[in-house]
């Protein structure tokens, strides 16, 4: 979030410079070269946080279907070990059941 933020600001930071190139076109004493420099320092800068923007997004969804993997994971191991809970409460009943009949034929 804290990327989307400073592209946001950086964003409007060239919206503002966008805005004193306006003011500067009616200003006589600027050349045409140095506006079109800034321009392009502009396009450039901008084309940079678009694509930079479009590496996090891909970035996001990598992490956020890595993310729903591990949470499936996360849920069939834990059936898993709630089945070998099961079937070790099964077994112990089973054992001590056994024991008592054990005991009573010993008796």
């Amino acid at each position: 979030m804290k990327n989307f933020e400073k592209k946001e600001t950086n964003l409007n930071h060239l919206i503002e410079k966008l805005g004193k190139l306006n003011i500067s076109y009616s200003q006589h004493n600027i050349d045409n070269t140095s506006i079109e420099r800034e321009k392009e320092l502009i396009k450039s800068e901008k084309d940079e946080l678009e694509k930079k923007n479009q590496e996090i997004l891909r970035e996001h969804k990598y992490l956020k279907e890595r993310v729903r993997k591990l949470e499936h994971e996360l849920k069939s191991k834990k059936e898993l070990e709630k089945k070998i809970n099961q079937d070790i409460n099964d077994l112990n009943q089973e054992t001590q059941s056994l024991v008592e009949e054990i005991e009573k034929w010993q008796m």
